[in-house]
């Protein structure tokens, strides 16, 4: 089986925004389960809950521009017995509403599914330490669509992070997905390359670059930040003895805190993490911020390179 798009890595490569995965996935999700609600802080459009809100307006929310009601109505919601899905900006969503994410959510346990649309280089990683919060970023809008499905059949809080821009298409429709579990989408012996998010695509091209150089890497998709799988992380380390991780956000605490911890815990070894260092996001093309923190291939080929050596 094909796991990636077989024009992956031409320049006519299919691009769609992550969160219009997350929109399919949640109409679908709806027609599964009729318990599934939908809950949005006044950027329905944006969030792509617009078609959930078309087609079952008994079970949409809108709640205005007040992300804390937000989350604190979903919990409710959940402990009555719904599946409540709620979007707004990341930078709202977690990031005005933390402090009644981890009260009304986690600490009650409750089953309410967080969508942070609009995610980028300036939002950090900050749901990784909330206990009971599972933490999914999809590398792209196939990958977003299916885990909204799964998300939507599985019992617990969950916040799953989508980019605005157009991301190519990495995966298929016939790629496996599972929470839970990372996925090795190029095998290699030499490195072990490990992104989630846009960064995964990032991570494919930099090893085609550096398969040129007699280099070759294996890149490991990890969607789900947490719970970390790490029987398919320290498999690949174990065989290739160096890692690196990517993700277009901060990388301290995010995808690259968790593979220091593990490796740390597990098979102390050469780490690189690639990701926003201690830096805000700055204004401007997302492609040439993407250039301007280093987070392009060519620059992760570099890299790894340097860290080979």
């Amino acid at each position: 089986m094909n796991l990636l798009n077989p024009k992956l890595y031409k320049k006519d490569v299919e691009q769609e925004p992550i969160r219009a995965g997350f929109g399919r996935g949640l109409v679908a999700a709806g027609r599964n389960n009729n318990q599934v609600v939908a809950l949005c802080a006044d950027l329905t459009e944006s969030t792509h809950m617009e078609d959930f809100a078309k087609e079952f307006p008994e079970r949409f929310i809108e709640i205005g521009v007040a992300e804390q009601n937000l989350v604190t109505v979903a919990a409710g919601m959940s402990l009555a017995g719904k599946i409540p899905f709620v979007s707004s900006y990341a930078a709202f969503s977690p990031g005005r509403n933390w402090e009644q994410i981890r009260t009304t959510i986690c600490i009650n346990e409750a089953n309410v599914k967080i969508a942070g649309s609009h995610a980028g280089v300036s939002v950090g990683p900050v749901m990784r330490v909330l206990p009971n919060m599972r933490v999914i970023v999809p590398c792209d809008s196939i990958e977003a669509e299916k885990a909204t499905v799964a998300l939507a059949a599985s019992e617990g809080a969950a916040y799953i992070r989508l980019a605005r821009e157009k991301t190519p298409v990495v995966t298929t429709s016939d790629t496996p997905f599972t929470l839970g579990k990372a996925q090795v989408l190029r095998e290699g012996a030499d490195l072990t390359m490990i992104a989630c998010g846009p960064m995964v695509y990032q991570m494919l091209v930099a090893a085609e670059k550096l398969s040129a150089d007699g280099i070759e890497a294996e890149v490991i998709n990890c969607a789900t930040v947490k719970p970390l799988d790490h029987a398919t992380i320290l498999a690949s380390v174990r065989k290739t003895r160096a890692v690196m991780t990517a993700e277009e956000a901060q990388a301290a605490g995010g995808l690259g805190g968790a593979i220091a911890e593990l490796l740390g815990e597990h098979e102390p070894l050469a780490l690189a993490r690639v990701g926003m260092q201690d830096h805000f996001g700055e204004s401007g093309d997302p492609n040439e911020l993407l250039e301007h923190f280093k987070l392009t291939a060519p620059h992760i080929a570099a890299r790894a390179r340097k860290l080979l050596k």
